[in-house]
C-alpha cells in the first residue's frame, strides 16, 4: 500500500513527499497512473467523436470531397474514428511510458553533466513522478469528456483551460502558440522534475528546479512553438 500512498503523495506535499518517493524508486504506480488516465480520456474522446465535420473539412482541403461517394465517406467516417480510438489507448499503454523513459534517459545524461550521478532507477522516478500532474489533467479532461454528448477536436482543446492563451482572446497563431507554453500542469510537472532531480543527485534544490525550467524552455520552444510553426510554414507554401 505504502507503494501507492508514497506517489499519490506527491500531490498534497511535494516538498516532503517527491524525495521520499524517488529515494523509494517509486516508479511503477506513477506510470500505471498515467498510463490509465491518458487512456481513459484519449478513449472516451474517440467515443464522443463527431468526426464528420473534420473529416468533410480535410476532404474540401484535399479537394476530394467532390468525387467520393456516399459510401467512401461513411467507411472514411468510421476508419477515421476507429483510428482515434486506437490511437488514445496505444497513447497511455505505449507512448506515455515511452516518454518517461526517455525524460530518464535524458535526466541521465544532465547528471553526468553536471557530474552528479544518480541510479537510473531514481531517473526513472523522477521522470514517473513528473508526469503525475499530466496524468491529473487527462483524468479532469475525462470528465470533462464525459459530459459532453458529441465532441470535435477544437472543442476539446478548451474542456480544460489550463494554459495563458485560454485567458488571453484573440492571439496570432504564433503568440498562441507560446501563450500555450505557459501551462499550470506542465509548470506544476517542471517543479516536480526539479525536486525529485535534487532527490536524486543531490544538486541543491534551487539550481535543479531552474535546470528543470530551462530544460522545460527548451522543449517548448522546439515541440510546442517551433515545430508546429515550421509545419504551418511548409502548409502555406
Amino acid at each position: 500500500m505504502t507503494s501507492l500512498v508514497q506517489p499519490v503523495r506527491v500531490f498534497i506535499d511535494p516538498v516532503e513527499g517527491t524525495p521520499a518517493a524517488v529515494e523509494a524508486r517509486r516508479w511503477v504506480w506513477p506510470l500505471l497512473i498515467l498510463a490509465l488516465c491518458v487512456s481513459a480520456s484519449g478513449t472516451l474522446f474517440s467515443l464522443r467523436w463527431d468526426a464528420t465535420p473534420d473529416v468533410i473539412r480535410e476532404l474540401q482541403a484535399s479537394g476530394e470531397m467532390a468525387t467520393i461517394s456516399e459510401a467512401d465517406l461513411t467507411d472514411k467516417i468510421q476508419t477515421t474514428t476507429r483510428k482515434a480510438l486506437v490511437g488514445g489507448i496505444a497513447k497511455g499503454v505505449f507512448v506515455m511510458p515511452m516518454v518517461a523513459l526517455l525524460l530518464a534517459a535524458i535526466l541521465w545524461v544532465v547528471s553526468w553533466l553536471f557530474d552528479r550521478p544518480a541510479h537510473f532507477e531514481q531517473l526513472m522516478s523522477v521522470a514517473a513522478l513528473a508526469l503525475l500532474p499530466i496524468a491529473l489533467y487527462h483524468a479532469v479532461l475525462t470528465l470533462c469528456i464525459a459530459a459532453q454528448h458529441t465532441l470535435s477536436v477544437a472543442r476539446v482543446a478548451q474542456l480544460v483551460p489550463s494554459h495563458l492563451g485560454a485567458f488571453l482572446g484573440t492571439l496570432s497563431p504564433k503568440m498562441a502558440r507560446v501563450a500555450s507554453t505557459v501551462d499550470f500542469f506542465n509548470l506544476w510537472s517542471t517543479g516536480l522534475l526539479g525536486l525529485g532531480f535534487a532527490a536524486a543527485t543531490g544538486m541543491p534544490r534551487g539550481r535543479a528546479l531552474l535546470l528543470a525550467l530551462v530544460l522545460y524552455v527548451m522543449f517548448a520552444g522546439v515541440l510546442m512553438v517551433g515545430l508546429p510553426g515550421a509545419e504551418m510554414a511548409g502548409g502555406g507554401r
